[in-house]
């Protein structure tokens, strides 16, 4: 008699646990494109290199990682996509002049909105 009351309540209580971890993973998902606009750097692309990534069970993210030749020095630069239905994958180009604006993480660049410099 308890088991037919007790099973069936953790049961719901799991689906429940479940269902809110998605929501919150749903979110961090998301909000992987958005970076706070903190630093601004510009140089030239000298190699490229883009990839999927799983973020969550069946969540994807596309990274694209730029070297690029500052001034002073060579920086890797990220951008950082989640994979939904109306995705559109940015292309650059090796030997563009870009200016990202982004944030630092670590040692490298987070970006999400950039600007093709003329030379």
């Amino acid at each position: 008699m308890v088991t037919a009351i007790v099973i069936p309540i953790i049961c719901l209580y799991f689906f429940w646990l479940t269902k809110k971890e998605m929501k919150e993973h749903d979110a961090k998902w998301l909000d992987t494109g958005q970076v706070q606009q903190e630093a601004i750097i510009t140089g030239e692309i000298k190699s490229i290199v883009e990839e999927k990534q799983r973020f969550y069970y069946h969540r994807y993210i596309y990274v694209q990682s730029l070297k690029l030749q500052t001034e002073t020095k060579l920086v890797t630069a990220q951008k950082i996509t989640p994979i939904t239905n109306n995705f559109n994958k940015v292309s650059f180009n090796v030997g563009d002049v870009i200016r990202l604006y982004g944030k630092w993480e670590q040692n490298r660049f987070i970006f999400n909105q950039y600007k093709i410099e003329k030379r």
